[in-house]
């Protein structure tokens, strides 16, 4: 079988693409990097390489396919190894509805990259954090979203407390639950392993 090829811009630790680097590395997943530039020329070479359909980058090769959509892909990923999901419909439920709440806070991250409003800490770092606070307040049984058992959007979210902090603009005081939730994922052995290489790496 061939190792996967992970598609992705030249972003460093930000953007959609880490997150599935970073659950990769969580389920001990072997993969290859392939960078391109985020600038504009890459409409031109993926136009000359055919490598996104949707024109967007992460695409994931994988098991002989090839993934688009950073969401979905996390969601391959979790089901391909059983785990890192709900089971019953609720605990899916869950999963679902933080996803589309961590996919709402990417819009603005990413409108933030070129807009640079003022008010985006106080407005939609706000906002989110007092909705992911929310969800992860239900479950005091662990630090992630379902108590003990991590899912894959559990990884979405800490990938988005980091962004806002690379930008500058993470929160003054991250609530108890987040705060947990950071921890925990930080001392998974791959993540931790990970982290450490990407800092290394970033010196």
């Amino acid at each position: 079988m061939s190792t996967p090829v992970l598609h992705y811009f030249r972003l460093g630790s930000l953007g959609r693409g880490e997150i599935v680097r970073v659950f990769l590395r969580e389920l001990n997943i072997e993969y290859e990097d392939k960078y391109y530039e985020y600038d504009d020329t890459w409409p031109g070479v993926n136009k000359s390489l055919g490598v996104s359909i949707t024109g967007t980058l992460p695409v994931l090769k994988i098991d002989g396919k090839r993934l688009y959509q950073h969401l979905a892909i996390l969601r391959y990923l979790a089901r391909r190894s059983g785990a890192y999901d709900g089971e019953t419909n609720y605990e899916k439920y869950l999963v679902d509805a933080v996803a589309d709440l961590y996919n709402d806070w990417r819009t603005g991250w990413v409108n933030q990259l070129t807009a640079k409003a003022t008010d985006y800490k106080d407005r939609h770092v706000t906002k989110f954090n007092d909705l992911f606070t929310h969800f992860y307040s239900l479950d005091n049984s662990g630090p992630y979203l379902l108590g003990s058992r991590p899912t894959y959007v559990d990884f979405a979210v800490f990938q988005a407390l980091d962004n806002d902090e690379c930008i500058g603009c993470g929160p003054d005081t991250l609530s108890e639950p987040l705060k947990k939730l950071r921890e925990a994922i930080h001392a998974r052995p791959n993540i931790q392993r990970y982290l450490a290489e990407r800092a290394a790496a970033n010196k």
